[in-house]
């Protein structure tokens, strides 16, 4: 201490004058790293293990441990380590294995499903829900809603097994909607597979891309829409004629329907599934 070194006076009497603890002269220093060791190890072996807690549910999983740190100093390290900032975790998905993408020769073998998003002139978003049959490509529905949960998405299949009958696949995406557990258990009530294609690999799913890339050019990028409903009756109206009308380059210059033409159903068609 500089006041002992330099005007002799004693420890009792320099520390009485800077209110220095004698503890805190006589014991030697050590770097807070080397200090909180103990603290920082325990406490990033609970963040590794449970990477989604706060901090109170950590302090109270190290004091259930039998450590003794209180709140403070435990916060203190908990900030020093940026544990206190949003922590961006890996999204858990299963192995997924690469499907082939062989077009079946006959319809309603395997439907392919995907979702878009695009917002109303006023600013409210919306999505899209688009299913087509991989055999020829055909749109069999394009359902829009401000918000399109897994629940909905069994009842639009629902409805189009009911009309076509079940198929024997599905090929999708990793998204909550796709993963969730109340589809997962309709499609194996109905003995449906599942083919989710692996993530970040959007090219597994090229016929429903395709699809979703003439519908964004020629119906959502190309109309102002002030109400849901007017994004439905556009909607309704394009798949009808994408169905029958309009050449399909993979096809021959014809529209799915006329490449691989689907029984007629009475009563139905997927313009009036679509509503």
């Amino acid at each position: 201490m500089f006041l002992v070194t330099e005007h002799e006076i004693s420890v009792l009497r320099a520390c009485a004058i800077t209110r220095f603890s004698r503890a805190a002269y006589y014991r030697e220093p050590k770097a807070a790293l080397e200090r909180d060791a103990e603290v920082i190890a325990a406490l990033q072996a609970v963040v590794e293990k449970h990477p989604r807690q706060g901090f109170w549910k950590c302090f109270q999983r190290l004091r259930r441990q039998g450590h003794p740190w209180n709140h403070k100093r435990v916060y203190r390290v908990y900030c020093a380590l940026k544990l206190n900032l949003p922590r961006r975790t890996k999204k858990r998905l299963p192995t997924r294995v690469r499907q082939p993408l062989d077009a079946p020769a006959t319809l309603n073998t395997v439907g392919a499903l995907d979702f878009m998003s695009d917002a109303l002139y006023g600013g409210r978003k919306f999505r899209t829900l688009n299913i087509i049959d991989e055999g020829n490509r055909e749109g069999l529905m394009i359902d829009v809603a401000f918000s399109i949960p897994s629940t909905r998405v069994i009842r639009a299949l629902d409805r189009l097994v009911s009309i076509y009958g079940r198929p024997a696949a599905l090929r999708m995406d990793n998204g909550p909607e796709l993963i969730s557990e109340a589809l997962a258990a309709w499609c194996e009530e109905r003995k449906i597979t599942m083919h989710h294609i692996q993530p970040g690999k959007p090219d597994q799913n090229a016929y429903i891309e395709r699809f979703n890339r003439s519908y964004r050019e020629e119906v959502l990028d190309a109309y102002l829409f002030g109400s849901i409903e007017e994004v439905q009756a556009i909607s309704d109206e394009w798949l009808e004629d994408y169905n029958t009308e309009r050449p399909h380059d993979s096809l021959g210059q014809v529209p799915p329907r006329s490449f691989l033409p689907r029984k007629p159903i009475p009563g139905e068609s997927s313009f009036e599934l679509s509503r």
